[in-house]
């Protein structure tokens, strides 16, 4: 396709989308549904006007969804409602850790006895497909900072926590296919890619958050008079802490997930609580509302909350291009029984029985787990872990054999989960709302 071509298609998508927003949101169908449908139909698929080759252009890729995820965990952290503490976080550090093993420990069966790849390679498969997309599953996710809803928030928090937390898997894989050192006994993985890594990224994103929240209150005033470079800010904040993290071997996707987190909580600390405002109506948390509303319960113009909007946007647009991307890899011999099998065994059993594991012991309820554990929407980070491996020397043969699994799982996962996520939280609003309240 000539840039011509792609202007007429690209602005032709952002106007369809601006102008059908409200059609949208009563069909039981999402965006990247959308999205993917038009580079189906102009990739290899149907018309055959353009083909992206991830394999050609892994390095490119690579940039492009980390960055788009980095942006994502920002917004995701800084959704979190306050207070933090363990009682309230304990169930997504569960789905972030104990599910997360779980799941990597099936994928990794399944695709080393049925699908006959190394153990290194199922290992890196199921890291690979593991993590929970926070780009991709808005509909299931906090919608604004005031949202209080305990599915949304668990998704959410999940989707935050587990984008890091996956990235031990994905050295394990790559060290059993000799691309990474492991160590004597896998000492080294367990020291550095595990425990060093993940506090040390937690760490640098909770110093970094409250550091920020606390100059930016002192340089710029409360509230602050320049909203515009609240998003000068927000980007700062990420690219500083990801620069951080990579120079000390810490995982940046962790370190600004918690960023977020720590700068919002902060913020909200030293802004104390909001006035009373008995002219506005109590706003419904029941109810899925728009984004970018911002609640009653709102204190006075922070930071976090003044990029969020500008945040949620780039995650939009990008999410455009990367899902047009998608449609624009695939032929219609991608669609294989292996790789489609492979994906009702990640969506139907994986996901599902790795949060019935970890969520063994905890009072969440039944019909909260059944939502949970089928929502684990893959999306771009899946993409970003790929390229990853392929950027740092994963042999050609097998990089072709998980780009088509990867690929395959991420693209039913946008039409299965995106056509059964407004139906099945409808029904579940209702259930909720005809349980006694204590």
């Amino acid at each position: 396709m000539s840039n011509a071509q792609w202007f007429l298609l690209v602005g032709g998508l952002l106007l369809a989308r601006g102008l059908t927003a409200p059609m949208l949101q009563r069909l039981p169908l999402t965006p990247a549904m959308i999205y993917l449908a038009v580079g189906l139909l102009f990739g290899p698929t149907v018309l055959n006007l353009f083909h992206f080759n991830p394999l050609k252009e892994s390095a490119l890729l690579e940039l492009l969804t980390e960055a788009v995820v980095l942006i994502s965990l920002f917004s995701a952290g800084v959704k979190m409602p306050p207070p933090v503490s363990f009682a309230r976080w304990r169930t997504p550090i569960l789905l972030a850790s104990v599910s997360m093993t779980v799941s990597v420990a099936m994928v990794a069966a399944f695709a080393y006895f049925l699908l006959g790849l190394p153990l290194g390679a199922g290992v890196l498969l199921g890291a690979i497909l593991a993590p929970t997309d926070p780009v991709l599953a808005t509909d299931v996710q906090i919608r604004h900072p005031g949202d209080r809803d305990q599915l949304r928030f668990t998704l959410t928090c999940e989707a935050g926590m587990n984008d890091g937390s996956a990235f031990p898997f994905v050295m394990l894989g790559m060290g059993l296919l000799g691309l990474h050192e492991l160590g004597e006994f896998g000492l080294r993985w367990a020291l550095v890619d595990v425990l060093w890594a993940t506090v040390a990224g937690i760490a640098i994103g909770v110093v970094s958050g409250a550091a920020m929240a606390h100059v930016g209150q002192k340089l710029r005033g409360n509230p602050p008079r320049q909203k515009l470079m609240d998003d000068f800010l927000g980007l700062g904040l990420i690219g500083v802490v990801a620069g951080l993290s990579v120079m000390v071997d810490a995982w940046a996707f962790l370190a600004v997930f918690f960023a977020a987190v720590a700068l919002r909580q902060t913020e909200l600390k030293l802004a104390g609580p909001a006035p009373a405002n008995p002219d506005r109506p109590p706003i419904d948390r029941s109810e899925p509302k728009a984004e970018n509303i911002v609640p009653d319960d709102e204190p006075a113009p922070t930071v976090s909350g003044g990029s969020l909007v500008f945040k949620e946007h780039l995650e939009r647009l990008s999410e455009l291009m990367l899902i047009l991307l998608i449609g624009g890899t695939l032929f219609i011999d991608s669609w294989s029984w292996r790789a489609v099998g492979f994906a009702l065994f990640l969506f139907l059993v994986a996901r599902p029985v790795s949060v019935l594991v970890g969520l063994l012991g905890t009072r969440t309820s039944w019909p909260t787990r059944g939502m949970i554990g089928w929502f684990g929407v893959r999306g771009i980070g899946s993409l970003y872990y790929l390229m990853y491996a392929i950027q740092h020397g994963l042999p050609e043969d097998l990089a072709l054999d998980l780009i088509q699994l990867t690929l395959i799982a991420v693209t039913l996962s946008i039409l299965v989960h995106g056509t059964s996520v407004k139906p099945l939280m409808g029904r579940f609003v209702r259930y909720r709302r005809r349980q006694p309240t204590s």
